[in-house]
């Protein structure tokens, strides 16, 4: 195996080895062993090692294929080929519905990208379509500077407005507020909105787990560790994704603020299911 495979491998011990030498040589060997089964090493080291040559939506597509994942888009023919659009939709899964739109709009048009949390710039066959943005602090300015280049440029946009999975709020699963800057940055480069709806929920325990999470008071999302075992519990399923008329910019323009067409498209686009 040469050294660029090498760096495409998950490594749990490494990683804990490179950061604290010294905490590696006290935690349990059980615990690792729990840690390797829970973000699913093994598995996720065979598709890096099978497909992880290639890159953009060509990965997501082999991914998809090894999990047997289908998927059926209702409202494509909403969408104009030459369009320059942000793609607004929910975010029920936390990984596998990013993918899964790669590959429908990576189908669609040569060029996507999707503006996504910096900490996945470490999944290298994805870098080619990932923007990153700092969720934690201030903004680095290569990535201004990346994010400036993707909204002014030719390419679709691809965007999670609520950054985080869906959580279960009140018994219903849906995403968190919905930050405005995606509309902001529409109205600022002359994009069209697409609201769109992807069918999908993770475990009970997921929600279960993130709750009690934040009854106590814990502010750090320690249920994102889940998220790869939920990605592999969905081996074989299919998913509905329903796409919505698009927002015209000059509607964007001229009829109410930022603030009002986040809460609006967040509306519109659970709206869909029903329809």
């Amino acid at each position: 195996m040469n050294e660029k495979e090498n760096k495409l491998r998950i490594d749990v011990e490494g990683v804990i080895g490179s950061k604290n030498p010294r905490l590696l040589k006290v935690i349990p060997s059980f615990l690792i062993s729990l840690v390797k089964k829970l973000i699913h090493q093994k598995e996720i080291n065979q598709i890096l090692e099978h497909h992880g040559h290639l890159k953009g939506k060509a990965f997501a597509s082999a991914a998809l294929g090894e999990l047997g994942i289908k998927y059926n888009v209702h409202g494509i023919e909403k969408i104009k080929k030459k369009g320059r659009y942000i793609f607004v939709s929910n975010h029920p899964l936390g990984g596998l519905d990013g993918m899964i739109l790669i590959e429908v709009f990576g189908e669609m048009y040569d060029n996507v990208k999707f503006v996504v949390n910096d900490l996945l710039m470490h999944i290298e066959p994805l870098k080619s379509v990932f923007v990153p943005v700092n969720k934690y602090g201030r903004q680095h300015i290569d990535n201004a500077k990346l994010i400036l280049d993707a909204y002014s440029s030719e390419a679709q946009i691809l965007y999670f407005p609520a950054g985080l999975c869906s959580r279960m709020t009140n018994g219903k699963i849906q995403d968190l507020n919905w930050k405005k800057s995606f509309v902001t940055q529409a109205i600022k480069h002359g994009r069209d909105i697409v609201p769109i709806f992807f069918g999908g929920r993770n475990s009970t325990f997921f929600y279960k787990f993130a709750n009690i999470r934040k009854s106590l008071g814990i502010k750090f999302n320690y249920e994102t560790i889940l998220l790869p075992h939920e990605m592999f519990r969905q081996r074989n399923a299919i998913f509905d994704i329903f796409i919505g008329d698009p927002i015209s910019n000059e509607t964007l323009l001229n009829e109410g603020n930022p603030a009002y067409w986040s809460d609006r498209l967040r509306s519109e686009v659970y709206n869909l299911n029903r329809q």
